[in-house]
């Protein structure tokens, strides 16, 4: 009698172990966590949103394209660097192409994105950055280089009807350092900075 009856005590106190961490750490952790985020870090812990005109219109941490129906670069927008997810800038198929620098798939793409970025902004092939012309790891980068942005300037300008050295002077406010001062790169966001540029274009 007395191992049947351990073995009952045994698993009552599993079960109850079970459903005291179950509540612990199955629904107070959470909570816990969701409250110090909401707390102390709401921008992030609600997706980074940007906003224009009191609606939102993506995520600082997710890119976005800017081009017509058609996928064609829309020439009044500062245009962000190729993605590899999904159809473009899919937050659901997050990746890179996987294709090593050696492919010749990988070399043709780039050197065909290259023509058409230097056709595009009017410019020697030689000045187009490697950001223009290669997607992210995960696809869904949403900056561009300092060095990309100022290539566009003269056609962003153009296209708007801007002084070039208006449109210049925002992208270069609109330069984010290192993280810290050392880690990363500069770099430019390109949803914020065409929300920037629809303010400027009034």
């Amino acid at each position: 009698m007395s191992a049947p009856r351990s073995t009952l005590r045994t698993a009552g106190v599993a079960v109850r172990a079970m459903l005291v961490l179950t509540v612990l750490l199955g629904v107070g952790y959470p909570l816990v966590v969701l409250g110090v985020g909401q707390l102390a870090f709401p921008a992030q812990a609600n997706g980074s949103t940007v906003s224009a005109d009191g609606e939102t219109v993506g995520s600082s941490l997710i890119g976005q394209s800017f081009t017509d129906a058609d996928g064609n670069p829309l020439p009044q927008w500062f245009q962000s660097r190729p993605s590899a997810a999904g159809d473009g800038y899919d937050a659901g198929a997050s990746s890179g192409s996987n294709l090593g620098p050696e492919n010749d798939d990988l070399i043709a793409a780039i050197e065909e994105r290259r023509a058409q970025v230097a056709a595009f902004n009017g410019v020697d092939p030689d000045e187009v950055p490697v950001d223009a012309v290669t997607a992210s790891a995960s696809g869904l980068d949403p900056h561009i280089s300092p060095a990309y942005a100022l290539l566009q300037v003269e056609r962003v300008a153009d296209e708007r009807g801007l002084p070039v050295e208006d449109v210049r002077a925002l992208v270069e406010r609109s330069i984010q350092g290192p993280d810290a001062g050392y880690l990363g790169e500069s770099r430019v966001n390109v949803l914020e900075l065409n929300i920037a540029l629809q303010e400027l274009d009034g």
